[in-house]
């Protein structure tokens, strides 16, 4: 069964090289393969019916041969004393209007075989012929049928017939005997022609193959550039982002390729209106999904006051002179839990429906290694029952971006890892940039995500189940902000997860690099600052503006992104995270 099995999957995989190669090679391959094929049967009935021809001409010739010979010996032996049967030959092969190369043999009734034949060149004599061929001598036609025969040694093939020569003298005895007489021209001419035919035919087919190939190549190229055409027009739609957005394919095949009286037009026709039908059904779909999220957003923003009223009238009536009853203290608090969560609920919502709508965050330098800190420090703060650890650079990690949304995104990824996850998981927060991306991660030891919830983690309202419960209340959206804010500022998130290891990944563009001439104008302010302040000390006095600029910060003043050096960020982490 296994063995079944195996080579059921090696056949399935196993694909003939015809159905790999392309349309063009495929047309351009049948057109070669015809053209040899024509070729070659061109050329073998060609050469086949002349050598019909030529072996008919030869067999004319040979007829008169025959007859020429068999007159030359009747009057031999008609001769006053006889002839011998060599004698006889030699007169025969001599004989006026015989070509050269004719063979000529005298089969004596006693079995004996006599041959001569006359040599191409004209001043020679008959020579005598091998007599190895007597037994298929013997077994010749005598009614003058032609037969080709093979007469060995240096003559080759020859066309042969045999006639009756009564009363031939044997050339050992003076009495008379019945004898055969046989008359054969060459074949050597015939083959000679027909040989020439063929390699003529067959260098003609090799260049009608080759120019075939050309041409049909050609012909082809030109014929399926239409297909091309639409291919690049379905490799163009195939790139676009559909799933989500405002999506409107203004590709189409040209009006050139969309002939319906042609095979490719009809493709190329049918291919547009199925764009057509494509592009009706996703302004559809994005006008169902801008009127539901027209619908959450303004929900949201109504709900936003009323959610209000209840917390502030629930908190207003715990605040009466008058003590309540421990029922209606208790209730009030769920009122006021219940109204908060409400609340956190309808503010995710509506951060979704205006990232949907595609409106602009603020763009300012963000160091992330401070949001991280303290993204890690407010975890560590709710989620006692997690080891916590964070690894940032001992340098400033600076992106542009909105500040508060990116650091509502690492609480997001830190909260996920604390309440689907038991006591005692190590969560690890990472900092890094490479490559000009910032890389924050988040990574814990916990029980991992199913395989079946990772592809909609991302979603709204995605939920996973026991193995990652919630132990508190959780509106699902968490994660689908977190795409949605790092997507809005050009990055991306993705999560590996198995049992035992589960990784968050968000990966940022990093700020652009501060120019070399603000930058050495800066070292030569901070420089002529520190000169300052060491002439003030001798003086007596300390105006020190790097102490001004923290004194003006604990005043209330505002800094986008104070300077850390890595001593304070070593106690910065040591601060929050005690051993």
């Amino acid at each position: 069964m296994t063995t079944t099995a195996a080579g059921a999957t090696k056949r399935s995989g196993w694909r003939h090289p015809f159905r790999s190669m392309t349309l063009r090679a495929k047309l351009v391959l049948a057109v070669v393969a015809l053209v040899a094929v024509l070729g070659v049967v061109i050329s073998l009935v060609s050469a086949l019916f002349l050598q019909r021809y030529l072996v008919g001409r030869l067999d004319d010739q040979l007829d008169f041969a025959a007859s020429r010979g068999q007159a030359v010996a009747f009057e031999a032996i008609g001769a006053p004393g006889g002839v011998s049967a060599k004698a006889l030959l030699s007169e025969v092969v001599n004989a006026r209007g015989l070509s050269a190369g004719t063979y000529a043999a005298l089969i004596t009734s006693d079995g004996h075989l006599y041959s001569v034949y006359l040599s191409t060149d004209p001043s020679a004599t008959p020579q005598s012929a091998s007599t190895d061929v007597s037994t298929r001598m013997s077994a010749l036609p005598t009614d003058g049928t032609a037969t080709t025969i093979n007469l060995g040694g240096t003559l080759g093939e020859y066309r042969v017939v045999a006639v009756k020569m009564p009363g031939t003298t044997s050339a050992h005895s003076s009495d008379p005997a019945s004898a055969e007489l046989v008359i054969g021209l060459p074949l050597a001419d015939v083959n000679a022609t027909t040989g020439q035919l063929l390699t003529i035919i067959l260098a003609v087919t090799v260049g009608g193959i080759a120019a075939a190939a050309g041409v049909g190549l050609l012909i082809v190229v030109l014929a399926l550039r239409p297909l091309d055409r639409v291919a690049a027009t379905a490799t163009a739609v195939s790139k676009m982002r559909l799933d989500k957005g405002e999506v409107a394919i203004a590709v189409r095949v040209p009006e050139n390729d969309t002939d319906p009286h042609t095979e490719v037009g009809r493709l190329g026709h049918a291919f547009n209106r199925m764009l057509g039908h494509v592009a009706s059904a996703l302004s559809a779909r994005q006008a169902s999904e801008n009127k539901v999220r027209q619908f959450v957003a303004d929900a949201s923003h109504e709900l936003r006051t009323p959610l209000a009223s209840i917390r502030g009238y629930a908190e207003l009536t715990r605040r009466l002179p008058e003590p309540l009853p421990d029922d209606a203290v208790h209730a009030l608090g769920r009122i006021e839990s219940e109204a908060e969560r409400m609340t956190g609920l309808v503010e995710d919502l509506l951060l979704l429906a205006r990232l949907d709508e595609g409106r602009e965050l603020d763009r300012d330098p963000v160091d992330l290694s401070r949001l991280v800190i303290d993204a890690v420090s407010d975890a560590h703060a709710a989620g006692r029952e997690q080891k916590w650890s964070v690894d940032i650079p001992p340098y400033p990690v600076t992106v542009i971006g909105d500040e508060p949304r990116l650091h509502e995104v690492i609480a997001n990824l830190l909260t996920n890892a604390r309440v689907h996850t038991p006591e005692g998981t190590s969560v690890e927060t990472q900092l890094r940039s490479a490559d000009g991306k910032a890389v924050i991660s988040v990574t814990d030891d916990g029980p991992g995500i199913p395989d079946d919830l990772q592809p909609v983690l991302f979603e709204r309202f995605a939920r996973g189940d026991s193995s990652r419960s919630r132990h508190t209340g959780s509106t699902g959206l968490g994660l689908a902000i977190v795409r949605a804010v790092v997507r809005a500022q050009g990055g991306e998130v993705e999560v590996q997860s198995e049992p035992g290891r589960t990784r968050f990944t968000v990966t940022l563009p990093l700020a652009e690099p501060v120019a070399d001439s603000e930058t050495d104008a800066e070292s030569e302010t901070m420089a002529d600052a520190e000169s300052e302040a060491t002439v003030d000390a001798e003086s007596g006095t300390t105006e020190d503006p790097v102490a001004e600029s923290v004194e003006g910060e604990a005043d209330g003043s505002e800094s986008a992104n104070p300077p850390v050096d890595d001593e304070s960020r070593a106690d910065e982490v040591g601060r929050i995270l005690p051993d």
